[in-house]
């Protein structure tokens, strides 16, 4: 009876035990498949999925206050955008106007911009934040460019807008992170004295754009703002003003949108009303007035026979220079040394000529110069210096080495800047490796070849007035003609007594058919002026004045150039920046907006230009112009990730399989990708 009782129970047990395991087995093996496939995922893990990479910065939804409110008198603003956001440099990116004695705290935290006011704000004022493009999102750092944040103390918030361009006045560079503002009052100290009414900044390309403008009349500068005081107080900054007074304004006017199906095919095109702020074509020249401190940098002696003075700049140059008495030594002459100037003038050295003194381990001089003051006006100093002898570590030589060096001769080195094959408009240049005393000019020979013998010629030979170790040897020379300078020995000495060794060097300079020569009509000038040559790196190569409204390049070599014109004002041959209180612009510039390329010997290339047909801004040719817009990065996809992890995984497979044993795989993918 019992154990007819007791089966159903037992056959319950044994069921439920079986489902239970096989409940377990059936969850245990979930658990087995899911780490699989989670950890194949992650060792397999390439490009991040989930569409195509971030490309659009971030986009601002909702602001505290709002944007454009009036009569806000609180201390905190808070701006919303879409995604999370970090500010670049916010002290110098972030640009409020007007300006403020405090700077605010700016920061980013998450999506949101926080501004803390420190300073008090000021009644009936519209405020402007224009943070350029210090907006960026954290994963691609996608800028957001030209956003500025506006509101006002008062019932109204001023709406008017002066937008335009500021070029390099002497290279027409687009000038970035430049100070672009306004002045209300037209007096000419405001500039100098007052900061600006309302301020911007220059994006990358140059380009600004003055918001939040009231009615009535302004003078618009733009300042390189060394010490970010809003005005014009140093006289190394650089600086740019409008001539004439600003009345901003706006129209009503109609532009046409075109939308795209393709990069080919126009889907539509249809005309978009909008409000335009004028003027907006405004073109600012940036310059530095002609201005250089002057001090005196460096003093060295790096040679027993020789001071060296360096200057910050040429003016009220050269210097006076005394031996102090307790160190003057009897017999030494007054003019005890000669200078030696660089081509700039800012660098002095000193060749003393007197054994008695430079022998001295220690030379100490009283040097009387001008140098700029506080007020930057140059006044005498007075400097007493002390020139010590630099003493080489002494070298063991055995006694035959000592005797070989005593036999040999240390000659006055000459070096000639022509040899073997020269350009006719080359200047024959002759090099002294210490100053000259005296030349015996019957022991200098100058010869030209005529058929096959060499006749003797006379030039005129003169020194520079600024290097007295080099010396110019001056002639018409003529095409495909062949010279030689023979220097016999002892023909120069120096004021050391040093005397040159015999030498003789030959050049030959090309024939006119491998030169091209360039006639460019210039139209569209207002008096005299010159055009430059140009490089590809936009150095000068040529220049030439213009003459009976031509500019005339001869003897140029093939090769590839570009032509830059300035309008000379003051007939000087060379171009001269601006002066503020002076009310003196820079000298225009203009560029020829084509490459001129000399592909053949033996041509002439003649054409005409005309400086004002192309705007200004426009000139320049994109090759040799160093502030380039930027180049969009291209588009990164999912599928662009997915191929690149693909390639990467089959390239790494093929290189472990191909690699010789013991080899290198690096070797191999070099190998492969050569092939």
């Amino acid at each position: 009876m019992n154990q007819k009782n007791n089966t159903p129970c037992r056959n319950f047990i044994r069921l439920f035990g079986e489902w239970t395991v096989k409940l377990v087995m059936a969850v245990f093996s979930g658990i087995l498949l899911f780490s699989f496939f989670f950890f194949y995922s992650c060792a397999s893990l390439g490009s991040p999925e989930g569409g195509d990479y971030d490309e659009t910065p971030p986009r601002f939804i909702k602001s505290f206050p709002v944007a454009d409110a009036t009569h806000f008198d609180g201390h905190k603003i808070e701006l919303l955008f879409d995604e999370y956001i970090s500010i670049e440099k916010p002290s110098e990116k972030v640009i409020i106007t007007p300006p403020q004695k405090q700077m605010p705290v700016i920061r980013a935290i998450g999506k949101k911009i926080s501004v803390e006011l420190k300073d008090s704000l000021i009644a009936n004022t519209t405020y402007t934040f224009d943070f350029t493009n210090g907006i960026v999102d954290n994963n691609e750092k996608n800028p957001l460019e030209g956003f500025a944040f506006a509101f006002s103390t008062g019932d109204i918030i001023d709406s008017l807008m002066i937008s335009g361009l500021l070029l390099n006045a002497e290279n027409l560079e687009p000038q970035p992170n430049i100070i672009v503002g306004i002045h209300s009052n037209p007096e000419d100290s405001a500039f100098t004295s007052l900061p600006f009414v309302r301020t911007t900044m220059t994006n990358d390309r140059g380009k600004f754009g003055i918001r939040n403008v009231a009615p009535g009349n302004y003078r618009l500068f733009a300042l390189k703002d060394m010490n970010r005081n809003y005005r014009f107080d140093q006289k190394t900054e650089e600086i740019a003003f409008y001539d004439s007074l600003i009345v901003p304004s706006f129209e009503p006017a109609i532009r046409m949108d075109t939308t795209w199906v393709d990069s080919l095919t126009v889907d539509t095109i249809k005309e978009v009303h909008y409000t335009r702020f004028t003027p907006d074509d405004i073109t600012l020249f940036l310059f530095q007035e002609n201005f250089e401190t002057q001090y005196l940098s460096k003093t060295e002696r790096p040679v027993q026979n020789q001071l060296v003075f360096h200057f910050n700049s040429g003016q009220g140059l050269p210097p006076a220079l005394f031996l102090l008495k307790e160190d003057s030594i009897e017999n030494i002459r007054e003019n005890w040394y000669i200078p030696e100037y660089s081509p700039d003038k800012k660098d002095i050295i000193y060749w003393i000529s007197d054994s008695l003194l430079y022998e001295r381990d220690t030379i100490r001089l009283e040097v009387d110069y001008l140098q700029t003051d506080t007020l930057f006006n140059l006044s005498p100093i007075t400097d007493t210096l002390r020139f010590i002898r630099r003493k080489e570590a002494p070298t063991k030589k055995s006694k035959k080495e000592k005797e070989k060096e005593a036999e040999v001769i240390d000659f006055l080195k000459i070096d000639f800047s022509l040899k073997n094959t020269a350009d006719i408009f080359d200047t024959l240049k002759v090099t002294f490796s210490e100053p000259v005393q005296e030349f015996d000019p019957k022991k200098i020979r100058i010869q030209q070849k005529v058929d096959t013998l060499w006749e003797s010629r006379v030039f005129p030979i003169t020194g520079d007035t600024l290097n007295p170790r080099i010396f110019y040897i001056n002639n018409d020379w003529a095409y495909g003609r062949e010279f030689q300078i023979i220097v016999d020995s002892a023909a120069i000495f120096s004021i050391y007594d040093k005397w040159n060794d015999s030498t003789a060097v030959v050049f030959k300079f090309k024939e006119a058919e491998e030169y091209v020569n360039i006639y460019m009509k210039i139209m569209g000038v207002e008096g005299p002026g010159f055009g430059e040559l140009l490089n590809s790196s936009d150095k000068v190569v040529r220049t030439s004045a213009l003459y009976d409204g031509e500019l005339i390049f001869e003897n140029m070599n093939t090769g590839k150039y570009y032509l830059r014109y300035i309008e000379d004002a003051n007939g000087n041959g060379k171009w001269d920046t601006g002066n503020y209180e002076n009310h003196l612009q820079p000298e225009k510039v203009y560029y020829y907006p084509n490459l001129i390329e000399l592909p053949r010997k033996n041509t002439d290339l003649e054409s005409e230009w005309n400086i004002r047909e192309i705007p200004v801004d426009k000139q320049k040719p994109l090759d040799i112009t160093k502030n380039k817009p930027a180049q969009k990065k291209p588009k990164r996809s999912e599928q662009t990730g997915r191929n690149q992890q693909r390639n990467n995984t089959n390239q790494s497979g093929s290189n472990r399989m191909n690699a010789p044993a013991g080899g290198s795989s690096t070797r191999m993918i070099q190998q492969n990708t050569t092939r």
